[in-house]
Parts: structure tokens; C-alpha cells; sequence
């Protein structure tokens, strides 16, 4: 029988063996680092890691959020704490830029845990402008599109120029937006011709039929999206996604590494945290052991330093 990916991740706690009760660790409360603001998607996928996670340590664990410096702020902090465990870093494609931008090749500093979510970037358009992604993309051959994101110099705007690219269309006219809410009502009112967005944004407007997914930047389709292409459907070099995962500062005894994945492993597969990933539009396999976690974090940085490169926002 073919082990599902909650069995899977199962039998990987249980491989990483009972370091979490055979170790002092955890030493009271668990510090939980984000670089975002209350409400978005990172500290809502942090907050429901916690709430599935401190059960299985028997601890308290606290979001606490250091804003500033595009991620960098969270990584001085949690750099800055004891490599004891008790502080854990929300690392994400934020951090992949962030890293990029400093000259480093992989993710430098950072011992995986596991990954939390993988949410591929969405190419959405208002429902009614495009008969199928082939029309989008043939839409973009002799005319640009403008592209609404909300980071610039950052996975969406990369993402953008990169699909375009990959497409063999024209270059898209970026216009950055203050968030998702602002993006997707100027999308709905034809000011924008795409937003580049995760699924569960715009899951709203999409349920109401405002808006409607193009493409989907990666391989697997969205169990909420099955008609929409992705990239690798449309044969498009373009695998682009938002991913939110758990690490902490190297030099963490391995002892508490191995209990902190185990625990994150048993709570990422819990029933409560797969029910919120639905709500995300997103499936099991969004969360992924540290091994598969640590290859993709270096691959992200990796493949964003080529991207800024290319596109001139840093000298090579």
C-alpha cells in the first residue's frame, strides 16, 4: 500500500527516535520568529505550527515577530540567542532574498527543521479577460501585461520577469501595491492586468468568481485549481513559490535538532494542521522532512541570487 504523506511524515518522527523526552530540551517556553506582522500568511502559518507542535513538547511556544530589513531583523535576532533550541526561525522565501542579496549561495547559518507550507506563486487574472493560459500567454507575445505585485526585488516581481522569460513574451510592466487586499481590488477593477499571488489570497474573490487562477508557477496542480495549468503543464522553466518553514541557528547541539524535527514532523502531520492547509488551498505535501526542507532552502537562495543577477538588482 502506498504510505500516505502523513504516515510518511510519521515514521520520520518516530525514525529521529525520542529525543524530546531522552534530552533536558526543551527548557521551558519555545520562541517562535517571524518577520511578518500579525495576520499574514507567515505568522498564521507560525501560530498554527505552534498550536500543533507545543502539545507534542509538553512547552509553551510564543510567535514573536522582528520586523524590518526584508527578514533580516528576525535572522540578527535569532542569531543573537543561544543555540540552544529554544528560539526557532520562520524561514522564508523573504529570507532566500534577504540572503541572496548578501552574496550567500545556500542558506548559510541555518539548520533545518521542517517546512511548514509550500505555496507556489499564482498567476491571476480577472475571470472573463482570457479564454485558457494558452490565450494568456499569446496575449503577451507582441504586448506587455502589467503585472501587479506586492514585493519588489522579491519572489513576486522575480517571479514575474522570470516567467515572462521562461514564456518567451514580453517583459512585464511591474506596479508594486501595499498588500493583497489593494492588488486584488484594482485586479477586479481592470487597473492591473495580472496579480501575482499565493492561491489562498485571492481564495475569496475566486469562490465569488472575481477572480480566477491563469497559471500556476510549479509542478503538481492545486487541489483547489485542478483545471488550471501549471508551468511545467505549458512546458515553462518557471517553478516559483512562497515557502514557510522552521530552523534554527547552526550550532544547536544535534540532540536538540533531532528532538525539534521529530516534534515538528508529529504536529505539521496532525489532522488540525492538514485541515488548515486545505483552508490554504494547499496539500500534505506542503509540509516536508529537513532533509527535503534543507535542499530546497539552499536551491531557494541558490536560484534567487541567479534571478537578481540576471534581472540587475545585484552585480554578479
Amino acid at each position: 500500500m502506498k504510505m500516505t504523506v502523513i504516515s510518511a511524515l510519521m515514521a520520520s518522527a518516530c525514525a529521529l527516535g525520542g529525543a524530546v523526552q531522552a534530552q533536558d530540551f526543551p527548557a521551558g517556553t519555545i520562541e517562535v520568529v517571524t518577520h511578518s506582522g500579525a495576520g499574514g500568511g507567515t505568522d498564521t502559518t507560525a501560530r498554527m505550527m505552534a498550536r500543533a507542535v507545543a502539545p507534542v513538547l509538553g512547552v509553551d511556544m510564543v510567535i514573536v515577530s522582528k520586523q524590518g530589513g526584508s527578514g533580516a531583523v528576525s535572522m540578527d535576532y535569532v542569531q543573537s540567542r543561544p543555540a540552544d533550541g529554544q528560539t526557532l526561525l520562520t524561514w522564508t522565501t523573504g529570507h532566500a532574498v534577504t540572503q541572496a542579496k548578501g552574496g550567500a549561495e545556500a542558506a548559510e547559518g541555518w539548520i533545518p527543521i521542517a517546512r511548514g507550507t509550500n505555496d507556489p506563486q499564482v498567476l491571476m487574472v480577472k475571470c472573463g479577460r482570457f479564454d485558457s493560459a494558452e490565450a494568456f500567454i499569446a496575449a503577451q507575445k507582441d504586448a506587455a501585461l502589467s503585472y501587479g505585485v506586492t514585493h519588489v526585488a522579491d519572489i513576486d516581481d522575480v517571479s514575474a520577469f522570470m516567467f515572462a522569460k521562461a514564456a518567451g513574451v514580453q517583459t512585464p510592466q511591474i506596479i508594486p501595491f501595499d498588500g493583497g487586499g489593494d492588488l486584488l481590488t484594482n485586479l477586479v477593477g481592470g487597473n492591473v492586468d495580472v496579480g501575482v499571488l499565493n492561491y489562498g489570497e485571492a481564495a475569496a474573490q475566486i469562490k465569488a468568481g472575481e477572480i480566477c487562477p491563469a497559471v500556476v508557477m510549479g509542478i503538481d496542480r492545486l487541489a483547489t485549481a485542478p483545471d488550471t495549468p501549471t508551468t511545467k503543464d505549458l512546458g515553462i522553466d518557471a517553478d516559483f513559490a512562497t515557502v514557510r518553514g522552521f530552523a534554527v541557528r547552526e550550532g544547536t547541539p544535534d540532540a536538540t535538532v533531532a528532538a525539534l524535527q521529530a516534534a515538528l514532523l508529529q504536529g505539521l502531520g496532525s489532522p488540525d494542521y492538514i485541515a488548515f492547509l486545505k483552508t490554504q488551498g494547499l496539500e500534505e505535501n506542503s509540509v516536508a522532512e529537513p532533509e527535503a526542507w534543507g535542499t530546497q532552502m539552499n536551491t531557494s537562495v541558490r536560484q534567487m541570487r541567479a534571478a537578481l543577477v540576471e534581472l540587475g538588482y545585484i552585480s554578479g
